[in-house]
């Protein structure tokens, strides 16, 4: 006797952005169904990959995150190559240095630093400020134009500052992070006052914030699933991709920090993981873009994908 598979339909889909430029230009999005239920709908672009550069060296990493980037972390250009040799998508460089309590680097020297990472790689480059949302403002303007016509992804605009980020998008061809805490209205406000500057959606990459395995990813999880079957119905506002910055949640949890709690097991594969299945995780919500940090979790990831892909 022959099973009937009931199949839900859905009337819209998840907006396409492409990031970068040529050959390894990247898309996201695109979906008409839930992640991998593709016997109801179509996933055209498969999940992507950052992994992230700092522009001075971190002072917080564990030894088991440096390992891999030992020879190049005191360089972002070589930094940035060795992340495409792990298999990158997009490479993410956080310019730390721009932060008013450390070195304060004005918008002229990050340029520089941001346009030799670019000359250096040859996928899309993300672009992290340092998180205060007034300094951001200043220089996102400046590292914009040293970089136009890159298609680079700005991270992240804010609603108290993303007026001269999302206007330096529109003249120098650019697509922005809309970035709003863990809430489907504040989000929905924050792209609206974006498209309002008349920024197309096709630009915007949302960023809801997230919580890393054990420290809020099951809101984080739920926030996302929201926003795919608000895309998959027919919500214009929310219908565009999400990133997930696994890498920043991830590293900061005990257990993938502290290698001296026996019982927890073993560190070097509890450390991995915790990144790993915070990854899988929000792919499952219905994440587009995933900045991580280690290579080896990244390696896990995508082999997950090809067992689940088949």
């Amino acid at each position: 006797m022959a099973v009937e598979v009931l199949k839900e339909k859905w009337n819209s889909k998840v907006v396409e952005v492409t990031l970068g430029t040529g050959d390894k230009a990247v898309t996201l999005g695109g979906e008409s169904t839930l992640p991998f239920l593709t016997f109801e709908g179509e996933m055209p672009n498969p999940p992507r990959f950052a992994l992230e550069v700092f522009d001075t060296p971190p002072t917080d990493w564990p030894d088991i995150l440096v390992e891999p980037y030992k020879d190049v972390i005191n360089d972002p250009v070589a930094w940035a190559k060795k992340c495409v040799e792990y298999g990158a998508d997009i490479v993410a460089l956080r310019l730390v240095s721009a932060h008013p309590d450390g070195q304060n680097r004005s918008g002229a020297e990050l340029a520089e630093v941001c346009k030799a990472v670019a000359d250096a790689i040859d996928v899309p480059l993300m672009i992290i400020g340092c998180g205060v949302e007034e300094k951001d403002a200043e220089i996102f303007p400046v590292i914009g134009e040293a970089l136009s016509g890159r298609n680079c992804l700005l991270s992240s605009a804010t609603k108290d500052n993303y007026k001269p980020i999302v206007a330096t998008c529109m003249v120098h061809g650019h697509s922005v992070v809309a970035s709003a805490p863990l809430d489907i209205n504040l989000s929905k406000q924050l792209n609206i006052m974006i498209m309002e500057m008349n920024l197309a959606p096709n630009r915007i990459v949302m960023d809801p914030l997230i919580g890393a395995l054990g420290y809020g990813i099951e809101y984080s999880y739920s926030i996302i699933e929201r926003m795919r079957l608000g895309a998959l119905t027919g919500d214009k506002i929310l219908a565009m991709p999400v990133v997930c910055f696994i890498g920043q949640e991830a590293w900061k949890a005990k257990e993938a920090k502290d290698p001296e709690v026996a019982e927890w097991g073993d560190y070097a594969l509890r450390a991995i993981h915790w990144e790993t299945v915070t990854t899988v995780a929000l792919i499952q919500a219905g994440g587009h873009l995933f900045v991580m940090r280690h290579p080896k979790s990244l390696a896990e990831v995508k082999e997950h994908l090809k067992r689940i892909s088949k």
